[in-house]
């Protein structure tokens, strides 16, 4: 019986040879554009212009085809084409060059060279930013359902995971972050981003079992040295988004007493760093009245 399953597509990123450069790129090239990337291994940029295409191409989503061709072995092919160094890129349609450049160009150029042939493309990252753009202004419903598209692609890209499972801490849907977190696979949860937010999800859980602030401010007034209330604080104030007063009860025990609880402040303190994030600015000033402490 005849074989009636559908041909697989056709890869979108390959390597290709003098032998299969006719089948490669311009056979291909009659049914798409297709990019061929002259790269050397001995340039260094050549990895960069690399990672950029790559980048645009898998953004284009099956609309273009990119072929890596090594100029020392593909050099009767570079010889036809004019090229004398890489990094080298040249566009085929309908199985000639149409267009092309010579040399390491940014990526914005890149993405301009190839949106002149294609059209508009946009990648994660531009999505990414518009995302954070909406937060920014308040959009919450639209960054949530922009973030939640772009975490149901592949590949999966920790970033947007990481943006949408803050959403959902800051709104106070621990499991909800939680579960979208589990989607990731175990080494993406080393994504600095991702990290950050997987503290940040652990502190909340730990603030979520605590007394309202009022009542541990009450048991600080009756017991200056009740360091474990001051612990407890500095976890409920994190929880409602008071940084620079959680950082301060922690700071205070570690000036009162630097090994209560086996460094325990300073452990809890560092681990809202990794939750805030090193710009911010809670973080910033927080990280220089440690270092003052520690180092005086």
């Amino acid at each position: 019986m005849a074989d009636t399953s559908p041909t697989p597509p056709a890869q979108e990123i390959i390597e290709t040879t003098e032998s299969r450069f006719r089948q490669d790129v311009l056979e291909e090239s009659l049914r798409k554009l297709v990019i061929v990337n002259i790269w050397s291994e001995t340039q260094a940029a050549c990895k960069e212009v690399k990672s950029h295409l790559e980048r645009l191409i898998d953004a284009a989503q099956g609309k273009v085809r990119l072929a890596h061709l090594n100029i020392a072995s593909g050099r009767s092919i570079v010889d036809q084409l004019g090229i004398t160094s890489a990094p080298a890129v040249i566009a085929f349609q309908r199985g000639r060059p149409v267009d092309g450049f010579v040399g390491a160009l940014p990526f914005d150029q890149i993405k301009g060279f190839l949106e002149r042939l294609l059209g508009p493309i946009e990648d994660n990252a531009d999505l990414l930013n518009a995302a954070q753009e909406m937060v920014t202004q308040g959009d919450i419903a639209g960054a949530h359902a922009l973030l939640a598209e772009l975490t149901s692609k592949e590949p999966l890209d920790p970033k947007a995971f990481a943006i949408l499972a803050r959403l959902y801490v800051e709104a106070q849907q621990i499991e909800s972050a939680k579960a979208l977190l589990e989607r990731l696979p175990e080494s993406l949860h080393k994504d600095a981003d991702v990290a950050s937010v997987l503290a940040a999800i652990a502190n909340a859980e730990r603030a979520a079992d605590l007394g309202q602030t009022n009542e541990l401010q009450r048991k600080i007034q009756q017991d200056p040295n009740n360091f474990q209330a001051y612990f407890d604080l500095a976890l409920a104030l994190n929880a409602e988004n008071k940084r620079d007063e959680a950082a301060q009860a922690l700071l205070e025990i570690i000036r009162r007493d630097r090994n209560w609880q086996d460094d325990g402040a300073r452990k809890q303190l560092v681990q809202f760093f990794e939750a805030w994030g090193p710009m911010d600015s809670a973080a910033v000033q927080a990280r220089r009245k440690l270092s003052g402490l520690l180092f005086s």
